[in-house]
């Protein structure tokens, strides 16, 4: 792995390559966890808010669904998502393979965690706020948008913390079917090809990149947290 020959021959791959990689896994992890955000987090919030008509008065029926759905679709290993969405993948993007591509399976295996995530942080809530707002006649729309979310964004952040590096972990495994980005790097050229330092290098990185979300996510969430503010 280190000899000579081996040794120019990977860095030659890091050089030209590697840059681009880099830029492709975070543009897809973050791009993806955008969407899955913007679908997951509705149904986060219906699915506590409509909890035994806490907030909004929604159908038990739907409510039941929208669990089921979720569960289902988290319940599938991502490979095998990947997989069984080929025929939606090649109609929203046109094609199968590719970076672009392995953003609508990424956006299907994340949003169900992210709704989860977001259930999991509204319920952290105090009820007597809620029933606070209520007293004053707010309505459900004013104590989702005023009350439920504000209250819970330091969790929020931190959990969509956890959300964009389960993203990230996802995006590199997309490169065993075609997808780019580090993951491509690491099968294409550490599995495929033995090059074992050009998987190394690609590994780092994404650890680099877990490290940079994660820092920023910790520091985000420690900002807008109101209990440190008034300590």
């Amino acid at each position: 792995m280190f000899d000579s020959e081996s040794f120019q021959s990977a860095w030659q791959i890091i050089k030209t390559e590697i840059p681009l990689a880099i830029w492709e896994t975070f543009y897809v992890t973050v791009l993806s966890t955008f969407f899955a955000i913007i679908i997951g987090l509705p149904l986060g919030v219906l699915i506590v808010a409509g909890d035994n008509g806490r907030v909004l008065k929604i159908p038990k029926l739907i409510l039941k669904a929208i669990d089921v759905i979720i569960n289902l679709l988290r319940s599938v290993p991502f490979l095998i998502l990947m997989i069984v969405v080929f025929p939606l993948t090649r109609l929203i993007v046109g094609t199968v393979v590719g970076t672009a591509a392995s953003v609508v399976p990424l956006v299907i295996a994340a949003f169900p965690f992210v709704a989860r995530l977001v259930e999991s942080s509204l319920r952290e809530i105090d009820p007597n706020i809620i029933e606070t707002a209520q007293s004053m006649g707010a309505t459900p729309f004013q104590i989702v948008i005023k009350v439920m979310i504000p209250e819970s964004v330091p969790s929020l952040i931190s959990n969509a913390t956890i959300a964009i590096t389960t993203v990230l972990g996802y995006s590199a495994m997309s490169g065993i079917i075609g997808g780019g980005g580090l993951g491509k790097i690491a099968i294409n050229y550490g599995y495929y090809r033995y090059q074992y330092l050009v998987m190394i290098f690609a590994v780092l990185f994404l650890i680099l990149l877990v490290q940079i979300f994660q820092s920023l996510g910790t520091f985000l969430s420690k900002k807008f947290d109101k209990r440190l503010k008034q300590n």
